[in-house]
């Protein structure tokens, strides 16, 4: 299941996860990001348990896009082991996030 992050719980859902996380920095009303997101809602059910889908909305969560860097959405990190191993900007395909989480 998808979740959604703020800067309270970033820690938790991210960089202490046990699986790879893509977090997606959105917004309602960006259109790339809405057509990210059933790419990722459907990476999340077909790979249950091998990866995690961390969403934060850049309205709701500035400070913590500000910290990460995002000035365009949507914007990807990839994680693994708690460290970023890649970021992308603009809208990704299954195939490409699951080959920047190595999936």
């Amino acid at each position: 299941m998808v979740k959604h992050a703020t800067k309270s719980t970033y820690e938790a859902e991210v960089l202490k996860s046990n699986v790879p996380v893509v977090v997606d920095f959105w917004a309602p009303w960006c259109g790339p990001c809405r057509m990210q997101g059933p790419i990722l809602d459907q990476l999340d059910k077909e790979l249950d348990g091998k990866m995690k889908v961390v969403k934060v909305n850049v309205d709701e969560e500035g400070e913590l896009a500000m910290t990460f860097g995002v000035q365009s959405i949507p914007t990807l990190l990839f994680y693994k082991d708690g460290k970023v191993v890649d970021k992308a900007i603009g809208v990704r395909d299954a195939t490409a996030v699951k080959k920047a989480l190595g999936i």
